[in-house]
């Protein structure tokens, strides 16, 4: 069945666009910078066709996983970057990364609250003991609640003993009411860790927040990142995989734990994955841009009709994702369903809650996307509980980012829940 949306809430969408249209004229601005650090990293790299050409087994002499690692080493200003779609996701990236930098007796301190439930999951989950944790290993963990949405840095520093191997920061917000860190923030953070001890390892979970400064994290003192690439660095044409990047040895490391000891990324045949990976990092700046822009106007939209929104449509941002408070169960799941109903892929199902494994709580999603599972696509996501926040992130196209919330405020006006006034 066809959308058809009412003149009224186009009107009422399109006056908000013009409000925003300063805000918008500056993420485009960040979007010619970005795009122009990866022309550089692909320049730099001598990047040609023949970096497109398939490989197989072993992969030793797979020019295209050399070219694609060689970019993102640059665009992140990393010493070494792991990339490859042997790495299912953003939890088996950072999974590499810590299991192949600690060792038994180390120490996790997570300064940012409890990670994303996935993560947490092979950490220490009583549910998977015996499976292989970290905990299994000996490896302890600690964690740091923030305070007041910042990181208790005072608690932090008073925390780190000779024991401590990893320091643990979630750059996003994941199911959380707060803010992402942004990089200048952390800056201050990694310098006073690094003041008290300087062997340290800091490692971000970098997810959501890749292009939305003109720099990363490896700039500013952090020394290891992960991510996914069907995120912000995948463009949406990434059908696969993930990054760890960082310290060249800590790279090495997460290597070894992806592969083999002595293997490490020697091997890996990428088949043809590469083209579309450097497709995707080539319009990465932009369609990030685009997920930002959706990311405002929904949030300038919906604290206008007075809900809570986090962050504020004039806030700083550093991860994509838009939290809204809807304080009704059927107004989530309306919100979620409507974002489906406006995808290209699979509009026709209704998304409903469901025991998603590595979740406490029931889950909804909606994404109806090219790639399955792809958050930088228009999708919305909650776990059904109190007071039923929604987490909208996403949108190829800033377009159709626009349709989705006209979709998401067609069926919230039918519904008789919200009156538009301009």
């Amino acid at each position: 069945m066809e959308l058809q949306i009412d003149q009224e809430i186009i009107d009422f969408i399109n006056q908000a666009e013009q409000e925003l249209s300063d805000q918008f004229r500056s993420l485009e601005e960040l979007a010619d910078y970005n795009q122009l650090r990866v022309i550089n990293a692909m320049k730099k790299a001598q990047l040609a066709e023949r970096h497109f050409l398939p490989a197989t087994g072993y992969g030793y002499d797979d020019q295209g996983r050399e070219a694609v690692e060689n970019i993102f080493k640059d665009i992140f200003n990393a010493e070494a970057a792991l990339v490859r779609p042997h790495i299912s996701s953003g939890t088996h990236a950072i999974a590499c990364a810590l299991y192949g930098n600690l060792k038994p007796e180390d120490e996790i301190l997570a300064i940012s609250g409890t990670p994303y439930e996935t993560v947490k999951t092979f950490i220490n989950d009583e549910n998977e003991k015996g499976h292989g944790t970290l905990a299994d290993y000996n490896i302890s963990y600690k964690e740091i609640p923030l305070k007041n949405d910042q990181i208790d840095i005072d608690k932090v520093l008073d925390s780190i003993t000779e024991k401590t191997k990893l320091i643990y920061i979630q750059r996003s917000t994941g199911y959380a009411w707060r803010k992402a860190f942004t990089l200048d923030y952390l800056e201050t953070i990694a310098k006073e860790i690094k003041q008290k001890k300087s062997d340290c390892i800091i490692f971000l979970d970098n997810c959501y927040g890749e292009f939305l400064s003109k720099q990363e994290p490896l700039s500013i003192g952090i020394d290891l990142i992960a991510g996914s690439l069907i995120k912000n660095p995948g463009g949406g044409l990434a059908p696969t995989g993930g990054y760890v990047a960082g310290r060249k040895d800590l790279v090495h490391n997460a290597a070894c734990r992806l592969a083999a000891p002595g293997v490490a990324g020697e091997t890996g045949s990428t088949l043809s994955w590469a083209k579309s990976v450097l497709q995707g990092i080539f319009f990465a700046p932009s369609v990030t841009v685009s997920a930002l822009k959706n990311a405002i106007l929904i949030s300038y939209i919906f604290d206008k009709l007075g809900f809570e929104v986090c962050p504020k449509p004039e806030d700083e941002r550093s991860d994509i994702i838009q939290s809204i408070k809807l304080n009704d169960k059927e107004l989530l799941t309306t919100f979620c369903q409507a974002i489906q109903e406006a995808a290209p892929i699979d509009s026709f199902v209704i998304p409903e809650p469901w025991a998603m494994p590595g979740y406490q709580n029931d889950v909804i999603m909606a994404a109806g996307s090219f790639i399955q599972g792809s958050s930088i696509e228009l999708s919305a996501d909650a776990p059904i509980r109190e007071p039923y926040i929604v987490y909208f992130q996403g949108g190829l196209t800033h377009s159709h980012g626009k349709i989705g919330i006209q979709v998401v405020l067609q069926r919230f006006k039918d519904l008789g829940f919200i009156t538009l006034k301009n």
